[in-house]
């Protein structure tokens, strides 16, 4: 491949990516907090570390699309193209195309996007990034079909209340490629 050079490398470990060389994935990591380093629960922003970066496939065909790495198969060593990381990420993650759809168009925006399994969502939205600020949106990416009731969004704005964060309803429209974000503004009565 062609200028592929300067890619950092991942190789495709299951259903992770693991950068082995500590000094491309503190590169990857710093350029928009990617990945975890291995054994590193909660790196600090400036933090040097010498370890293993690991990355989600989410993160891993992000990356991949915009040619910051690429990917060899852990067993093999062969080159892994976007459409091997999609397939392992649609039997992987429930709703993938939807969701990734979504993580995308956070990123391009220019934000921090995380797992936000620990908030009950999606994805934990930073406007700078994990150890600068916290995540002021959590995001939970629906379909244009799905029905929210109102047990549902008392829930999520309970919940989004007592972490002080913005509850965001996305609903991409894979047809158009637009996606529309529901923000719930709770108040006291």
């Amino acid at each position: 491949m062609k200028g592929s050079a300067a890619l950092s490398q991942a190789e495709l470990i299951g259903t992770r990516l693991i950068v082995w060389d500590s000094k491309q994935g503190l590169g990857i990591y710093r350029s928009g907090f990617f990945g975890k380093p291995v054994g590193i629960p909660k790196p600090k922003p400036d933090q040097d570390f010498d370890v293993p970066l690991l990355l989600d496939l989410m993160e891993g065909l992000y990356l991949l699309e915009n040619k910051r790495i690429g990917v060899v198969d852990g067993r093999t060593k062969k080159p892994v193209g976007k459409g091997i990381l999609l397939k392992a990420a649609r039997e992987t993650y429930r709703d993938f195309s939807p969701a990734y759809q979504v993580y995308k168009d956070l990123r391009e925006k220019g934000y921090i996007v995380t797992p936000g399994i620990k908030f009950g969502a999606d994805f934990a939205v930073y406007e700078h990034g994990p150890g600068i600020d916290h995540a002021p949106f959590i995001v939970s990416v629906e379909t244009p079909d799905s029905i929210m009731g109102p047990f549902e969004v008392v829930r999520a704005g309970r919940l989004a209340t007592t972490v002080r964060k913005h509850f965001i309803l996305a609903i991409p429209d894979t047809k158009s490629g637009k996606i529309r974000y529901l923000v719930f503004q709770w108040f006291k009565a």
